[in-house]
């Protein structure tokens, strides 16, 4: 199944669960595998619904046999499935609370699988995850798609190589206001399940978005965070879940870090912004505007970093991101794909036979997963505690 150059001679073939009817990310995660051209999606199990799961399944032209009623459908009749024709990789887009029991089956049955965000239902799930990515062998992606921006990833090694200097403070923060009116009354989909305690977990805009925002100082900066100290609030009067939230967190190097999180900003879409302060430069970043990277030093004139794959300042980590000239814009399908392109990497030595790299991934693992649960339960619970230090540090975090 491989040439001598290190890469299939095919596409690897792709099951999704969820991205029936009425869903977003997963034809988000659909679009995202294919866009290289080196997927094909063969299969699925699009929702929860047999007939609506099969009903969705012509407009991802996936072909009625394959067209699953069910995850544990969608994995026995693969798994029957000679191993020149059962799919390469699973791809699970759906609710948060579903992630574990569909990830679990996956691996047990020796399926790489490529997650949306986050990872679990609470940390314990995620916990048990990583044993049994460890004990499966299996390739484990998670997509915190942000990760996969170009001058996210110049940016990340900006900071490898000391560019700023000692990483002293970080401001990470997510803005949204769709959620400033009770959409989940009227029984908006992904307002309903976003607010319900019982399918999101312990945590509202703070597990919903706040992760983003946690991830990418974490991803950009490689920082241990030590402590946290976290104001969760619902300002929605009724709703179960914080629509608001503010933690200070303490690095491990002495760094200090802030994560906002809010989606109840009226006129805010999806405003993911990090400014980083080293002692040798500062960078800004922002989602909505993703080409472009502000770094300031004193004394010199603030410099606007583009993405150009052929700019001799832009780093071999944001070239390799790249995949248009200047002037042409990436984002967020790109970003998404970029997530993609380099778990395929692994599947394929993988498949190969070959070893592979788990912890020091350049797309988000297992591991940040489990990392970002645990900001999940420490933020909730510090709240919880009138904003009390708590550990932060989890056991299986990467560097």
């Amino acid at each position: 199944m491989q040439t001598t150059n290190g890469t299939l001679n095919r596409k690897l073939r792709m099951a999704l669960v969820g991205g029936g009817q009425g869903a977003f990310i997963g034809r988000v995660h659909a679009t995202a595998a294919i866009l290289d051209n080196r997927a094909e999606l063969v299969a699925g199990a699009l929702s929860s619904d047999p007939q609506k799961a099969r009903e969705s399944a012509p407009s991802y032209d996936i072909k009625p046999d394959r067209a699953y009623g069910s995850h544990q459908e969608l994995i026995e009749r693969e798994s029957a499935r000679p191993a020149g024709e059962r799919v390469d990789f699973i791809s699970i887009a759906t609710p948060n609370h579903t992630h574990f029991p569909i990830a679990k089956a996956c691996l047990e049955a020796g399926f790489n699988v490529i997650c949306d965000k986050p990872m679990t239902f609470d940390l314990a799930q995620a916990e048990e995850l990583a044993r049994l990515v460890e004990k499966s062998g299996a390739v484990f992606a998670l997509t915190h798609n942000y990760t996969g921006y170009p001058l996210v990833r110049h940016a990340r090694q900006m900071v490898a190589d000391g560019e700023l200097g000692q990483i002293q403070a970080i401001r990470s923060n997510y803005i949204q206001g769709w959620l400033r009116s009770r959409l989940e009354k009227d029984d908006q989909k992904q307002a309903a399940w976003r607010t319900d305690p019982a399918r999101s977990g312990a945590a509202g805009a703070f597990g919903d978005i706040g992760t983003h925002a946690f991830n990418l100082a974490r991803y950009i900066t490689g920082l241990l965070p030590d402590e946290i100290s976290a104001h969760l609030k619902v300002f929605e009067k009724g709703r179960p879940l914080d629509d608001y939230g503010h933690a200070v967190i303490r690095f491990e190097n002495g760094a200090l870090g802030t994560v906002t999180a809010s989606q109840i900003s009226h006129g805010r879409e999806n405003d993911l912004f990090i400014e980083i302060d080293g002692t040798k430069g500062a960078l800004f970043w922002r989602q909505e505007e993703p080409n472009k990277m502000l770094v300031r030093r004193n004394g010199q004139p603030h410099a606007i970093y583009t993405r150009d794959p052929n700019a001799s300042y832009l780093n071999e980590s944001g070239k390799a991101a790249c995949r248009l000239p200047s002037g042409h814009p990436e984002a967020f399908f790109e970003a998404f794909a970029n997530v993609y392109r380099a778990a395929f990497d692994a599947i394929v030595q993988r498949t190969a036979g070959e070893s592979f790299e788990t912890k020091d991934t350049i797309y988000p693992n297992v591991y940040d997963g489990v990392d970002g649960m645990y900001f999940i339960q420490q933020s909730v619970a510090s709240s919880q505690q009138n904003g009390a230090w708590l550990p932060l540090r989890h056991k299986l975090a990467r560097r």
